[in-house]
């Protein structure tokens, strides 16, 4: 006699095993490919914002703030980013406000801006400041320890 029931799997539970496999590996995919993408534009972000702090920096480097608009590109190892520059004054004297935005070069979409104040000091150049009255009065006063 043979038993009914052998050991092993039914077609339905090996069809239902896989489509359940199927399901998870294309989670899994869509999981990893979201990553990735997430990953690339944290990069972009990054590489922009440290292009517009790297040109505020070299404005504050030159000294020689002068109003306008100026744009360029990022050399050939940046060749994705493009940047421009607005440099307006403010009500105070020798002070601009600096704008940055970094945008990507074959699209024109915007990735990072960066807005500062930058003080520029050939206004003042020509300033002396007082003499620290503290100073000027110490010297005038006569020494106790002579009396």
């Amino acid at each position: 006699m043979v038993p009914l029931h052998t050991a092993g799997f039914s077609l339905v539970e090996v069809m239902c095993a896989i489509l359940i496999l199927g399901i998870g590996v294309v989670g899994l995919t869509h999981g990893l490919t979201t990553a990735l993408d997430s990953s690339k534009d944290s990069e972009y972000q990054t590489t922009a914002a440290l292009v517009a702090a790297g040109r505020i920096e070299t404005l504050r480097a030159d000294g020689d703030l002068a109003e306008g608009e100026t744009d360029g590109d990022c050399g050939a190892d940046l060749a994705l980013y493009h940047w421009r520059q607005s440099i307006t004054r403010t009500p105070t004297d020798g002070l601009y406000e600096v704008t940055v935005a970094v945008e990507n070069a074959q699209s024109g979409k915007a990735i990072y801006e960066l807005k500062t104040l930058l003080f520029d000091p050939s206004v003042y150049s020509n300033f002396r400041p007082a003499t620290n009255r503290l100073d000027s009065t110490r010297d005038q006063r006569p020494n106790r320890r002579n009396r």
